[in-house]
């Protein structure tokens, strides 16, 4: 059973790195390229929180949740404009950088904790009942590769170079893996502790989303980005609309 969850946490987390590999792929991405993936990032994102991580959290914590999706706003927040303003970056800074570095690793942390609870289902849903498991992988599976996407483009954008954006891919990747390991240390999984995790990171992907991604996506002369957010949101609902289907 154990060589099973890691080959299928493994195939999940090979298809986020290929969705970074493609961004990273090409050294210079024309302006509109880039628009169009940070838009679809951004809808993928914000969709994340309000249809996943927040629903999910206060299962979890109740009304409780709401606290802690506040406390990862105000430490994104804090993070940003109090800590990292003073910060140099050094010489890879890119003065054509549509988003703040601090934003793609705020980005890159939410989606990292979300990808780690993503593992964690895999190996759950499949100790509990194999065919159940594997028709969660392949749910999850399906976001896996516009997650890549999403988790590279918003570091290309925010002006990381191709080796950054593919290894945040890979981090990506790495904590889906890690997430199907973690069973094996844990015998049961503690619903507050996730609860917590999901909350929190709620909080720091809607900042980046809402504040950072979105705003940048608005000042595109075009009117195609804007809606190009929507399309990120749709692609989120879909994938989570073909898991209910699949699980029934």
């Amino acid at each position: 059973m154990k060589i099973q969850i890691i080959l299928l946490a493994l195939i999940a987390s090979i298809a986020v790195v290929l969705g970074g590999a493609l961004v990273a792929s090409k050294k210079n991405w024309p302006t509109r390229s880039q628009e169009t993936l940070l838009s679809l990032g951004a809808g993928f994102i914000l969709a994340l929180v309000f249809l996943k991580l927040i629903p999910a959290s206060i299962q979890a914590l109740g009304e409780t949740a709401s606290l802690y999706v506040l406390l990862g706003f105000a430490t994104i927040h804090f993070f940003e404009h109090i800590i990292v303003r003073h910060l140099h970056f050094g010489e890879e800074t890119h003065h054509d950088a549509m988003i703040s570095r601090a934003s793609g690793i705020s980005a890159f942390s939410g989606l990292f904790i979300h990808s780690f609870f993503d593992g964690l289902s895999i190996s759950v849903g499949l100790q509990y009942n194999f065919a159940l498991g594997v028709l969660i992988f392949f749910a999850i599976l399906l976001h896996k590769f516009p997650e890549g996407l999403t988790v590279g483009s918003i570091m290309m954008t925010a002006g990381f170079s191709r080796k950054m954006v593919l290894s945040s891919a890979c981090g990506i990747g790495a904590a889906t893996l890690l997430g199907a390991s973690s069973v094996f240390l844990l015998e049961n999984v503690d619903a507050r502790m996730a609860g917590i995790a999901f909350a929190f990171s709620a909080g720091t992907v809607v900042y980046v989303g809402a504040s950072d991604l979105i705003p940048e996506v608005n000042t595109s002369k075009s009117r195609y980005p804007p809606l190009l957010v929507f399309a990120g949101m749709l692609l989120f609902y879909l994938s989570e609309k073909l898991l209910d289907m699949i699980l029934r």
